[in-house]
């Protein structure tokens, strides 16, 4: 029954000498196929460019896009890059005898992480708040200038104290920007062109992990200069750059893809035409965007409404497990290195491989999982590639072979990082634009609540070969396994149920279902024509 649908055309009533509207008479399931009954409110900031009856040619699409990528992708890139400057430099740091410096064991440096990922935390929901109450172009470019502010303030530790504050503040400062920069993204992009994008802004925080690693391997070497160590030249430096990218977005970003200008660009990205095919394609792909403004603040019905909704429990569990077995081997990379016996030189240099696999991995994975159109699956394989590392980590025996147990450390850190076929996974199978941003920050909360877990595996006492926090990780990895293959059952049988419900209506309830916009609103992605993607 789906497939005569999808068969059966659409008739569309157009009133001369106005902007053409449509209402379907044959009803068809999928969120692509609800534009032309779900018009925008008047309150869309892209409204005026809305017209439902444009038609352009594939280039001309082609080139909005190619713009947004020039323009957006590329300067949210630069933001990812000063995220991870100040969420790495720690790590870097370590090389160079911080928590000699400052009177830390391991124990001190998990404790740092942890109170950091609690902040983290805290600032989530606030802060998607404060983007759809005051608009990212605002809130983004001052949480930028906040962190930079207090990574750049580290450089004057002295002690755990002055340790544990600082790590409080940089979480207090970042919490929120990830699922804020995501659904920002969004507005600009389709469905199956975001997973690719996202993967770009994860890719950019492999490259400043490798830029990184260059600048810590020759600012470290600056320990003496000014009586200073190497550790408080890193800081400072990468504290300053990141406040000037801060500084210099809040005059780039835009307000919304029809409102471009401002102080840098005194034209618009695109132009009338190209505003009207931008406003279009992303309403058809989703004509969920066009019924909440930017602007438009969220609620706690918004938080209730995202919370109580069974089809995103699977992908929270899968955030809480998933990223845990290679996060702790990742965090200690540098440390591990150096206990191997290699210089701070030459640790800060042998986590450049494992930065530029991943780019290449999680690319490729991405690019993958939006041709096929596929979610499950691409990222059971991005999970699976770490067990048999893992396991062979176990085997090997202590003392020597120590460019075996790099290689081993190498491909577990530089596994294909699936985060953003997830996060593109959650918007698509989300309707409400609000209840997606609530969506993705309780996600990425999860994701930071497996972080704070990863970061308590690894114990001095098993240290440095961590035999026993690495069966943990096993363990973890093939729950994580399972939850993928039981996340894509629970889908299939909600959308079997929605199918079974729909085949039961004539063709004219159907239709008449479809075109109800107010009940669309309210019930979103329960609406039996609307396909949860697997």
């Amino acid at each position: 029954m789906i497939d005569t649908d999808k068969k059966m055309d659409v008739d569309r009533k157009k009133v001369s000498g106005e902007p053409s509207t449509s209402q379907i008479s044959v009803a068809r399931v999928g969120r692509e196929n609800l534009s032309d009954s779900l018009a925008p409110h008047e309150t869309y900031e892209g409204r005026h460019r809305f017209d439902p009856g444009a038609t352009w040619t594939e280039q001309e699409e082609r080139r909005v896009v190619w713009k947004t990528d020039l323009y957006l992708l590329s300067w949210i890139c630069v933001m990812f890059f000063g995220l991870q400057l100040d969420s790495g430099n720690l790590s870097n740091a370590l090389a160079d005898n911080l928590l000699k410096d400052l009177h830390l064991t391991s124990d001190d440096y998990n404790n740092g992480t942890t109170i950091q990922l609690l902040c983290f935390l805290t600032a989530e929901f606030p802060v998607q708040f404060l983007t759809k109450r005051y608009g990212f172009k605002h809130v983004l470019p001052t949480m930028m200038m906040l962190w930079g502010t207090v990574s750049w303030s580290q450089a004057w530790m002295t002690n755990r104290t002055s340790f544990y504050i600082t790590r409080a503040f940089i979480g207090a400062c970042e919490g929120g920007f990830i699922p804020g920069t995501i659904l920002f993204a969004t507005y600009f992009y389709k469905t199956k062109e975001l997973a690719i994008r996202l993967a770009c802004f994860w890719s950019t925080l492999n490259v400043a992990r490798v830029i990184s690693a260059l600048l810590a391997a020759g600012i470290l070497e600056m320990r003496g200069v000014g009586g200073k160590s190497g550790w408080f030249w890193l800081f400072l430096i990468e504290g300053l750059l990141t406040f000037l990218i801060g500084a210099i977005s809040f005059f780039y970003l835009p307000q919304s893809p029809t409102s471009t200008k401002g102080f840098i660009f005194r034209n618009s990205w695109y132009t009338e035409r190209e505003e009207t095919i931008m406003t279009k394609r992303v309403l058809r792909d989703d004509p969920a965007k066009g019924l909440t403004a930017l602007k438009e603040p969220a609620t706690w019905k918004d938080v209730k409404a995202s919370w109580s909704d069974s089809s995103m429990w699977g992908l929270y569990f899968i955030g809480l497990v998933a990223y845990i077995p290679a996060t702790p081997v990742t965090g200690y990379l540098t440390l591990t290195l150096k206990r191997l016996g290699y210089s701070t030189f030459n640790s800060n240099m042998l986590t450049i491989p494992a930065a530029v696999l991943q780019i290449i991995t999680m690319l490729t994975l991405s690019y993958s999982s939006d041709y096929f159109n596929e979610r499950t699956f691409h990222c059971f394989l991005g999970e699976f590639w770490i067990l048999p590392i893992l396991a062979a980590l176990i085997t090997i025996p202590d003392g020597g072979r120590n460019w075996a147990r790099f290689s081993m450390i190498t491909l577990i850190s530089g596994y294909p990082y699936f985060h953003p076929i997830v996060s593109s996974w959650i918007s698509e199978n989300t309707f409400d634009v609000k209840k997606r941003a609530i969506t993705a920050a309780t996600y990425n909360v999860i994701v930071q609540i497996g972080s704070l877990i990863g970061s308590q595996i690894y114990r001095s006492y098993d240290s440095p070969y961590y035999h026993q926090g690495n069966k943990v990780l096993v363990s973890i990895c093939a729950l994580s396994l399972v939850a993928f293959l039981a996340q894509r059952a629970y889908l299939s049988i909600l959308n079997k149920r929605k199918e079974k419900i729909r085949d039961s209506m004539s063709i004219g309830e159907r239709s008449v279902y479809q075109n109800d916009q107010v009940a669309r609103e309210l019930d979103g992605n329960k609406r039996l024509d609307f396909r949860f993607k697997c």
